[in-house]
């Protein structure tokens, strides 16, 4: 099948196929003219990768888990420890967004919303001191 059938059946777009392949993620088959011929087994790899994607696993780590997956002769230790690695930097983002969170909602708090020019947000932004936050 072609690259567009391929991506309707993947559900990821024809441009992101492409790249996959660059980067050596799918090999798909060339037809006698030179197209590229998607399989079955290809657009099985392409969902795979979509959802590994979607789970925030990196090239890196979707590289890793389809070295794994082809392996049937793998741990799933090997697995268990890719996403274990993943889920510590997600609780990691979490907490930077949740300090993010807080920081805005004080600067929020501080902010009077008005007329006026001062702004804590932003002299925050700037790197000032606000008299309200110290």
């Amino acid at each position: 099948m072609n690259v567009g059938a391929a991506a309707r059946r993947s559900g990821l777009p024809a441009k992101t196929i492409r790249y996959y392949e660059e980067i050596g993620l799918i090999s798909p088959s060339r037809a006698d003219n030179g197209y590229r011929d998607y399989s079955d087994e290809d657009v099985h790899f392409l969902t795979f990768l979509r959802r590994a994607r979607g789970l925030g696993f990196s090239i890196e780590e979707c590289r890793q888990l389809m070295m794994l997956y082809r392996d049937r002769q793998r741990a799933s230790q090997d697995v268990r420890d890719i996403a274990v690695t993943h889920v510590t930097a997600i609780d990691a983002k979490i907490a930077e967004l949740q300090s993010m969170r807080a920081t805005l909602s004080q600067l929020i708090h501080a902010c009077h919303g008005d007329d006026r020019p001062e702004c804590p947000i932003l002299d925050d932004i700037a790197g000032l001191q606000t008299a309200s936050l110290a």
